[in-house]
């Protein structure tokens, strides 16, 4: 696999992020907001999206896992990295990279749900059409893209390519697979 065309611009993508963030700033409006980023793919999302948000944030983190060695989810999610902050009665945002089949959101939503949040919505860069497993309420969504597996801003292949400034399609080039680490 190499990395292919860009699909999004560097430019493309901070304006969907001021977009979101003006309207995140709109919504929690006088209100504490807890960002949740899930890593490792959200860090740059998550960082440039809270420049954009003029309500005061705190930032937490969690790491899910469903990929195991493969371009396409598990199925199977694993809590990696929990929260370090209790979220009851807080308004909570839950930052992704990206969303495919769901599951792993989904999973994630349920898990928080349990400890009663006054509020549980995500902001997604890219949601995937197409390809959605269970139903997922995404609040905040910056691009939808069709089901091609792609890198950069965060999003990797075997660990590369999170540094690229623009989103791009992999491509197959008939070499090794690495395996993939959203």
């Amino acid at each position: 696999m190499k990395v292919g065309d860009v699909l999004i611009s560097e430019d493309e993508i901070g304006a969907a992020l001021a977009e979101m963030g003006a309207q995140i700033s709109k919504d929690y409006e006088g209100q504490d907001l807890l960002l949740v980023g899930v890593l490792k793919g959200a860090f740059m999302v998550m960082a440039d999206l809270a420049r954009h948000i003029t309500t005061p944030v705190e930032f937490d983190f969690m790491a899910v896992s469903s990929y195991g060695a493969a371009t396409q989810t598990s199925g199977v999610v694993r809590i990696l990295k929990d929260l370090d902050t209790e979220i009851e009665g807080r308004n909570v945002l839950i930052i992704e990279d990206v969303i495919d089949s769901g599951l792993t959101l989904s999973y994630l939503l349920k898990s928080l749900q349990v400890r009663r949040p006054a509020s549980l919505r995500v902001a997604a860069l890219l949601h995937k059409t197409g390809i959605q497993r269970v139903p997922i309420d995404v609040s905040y969504t910056g691009f939808e893209i069709g089901s091609e597996f792609v890198v950069g801003y965060g999003l990797d292949y075997g660990g590369l390519y999170r540094n690229l400034p623009h989103i791009a399609l992999m491509v197959d080039d008939g070499g090794d697979d690495a395996s993939p680490e959203r």
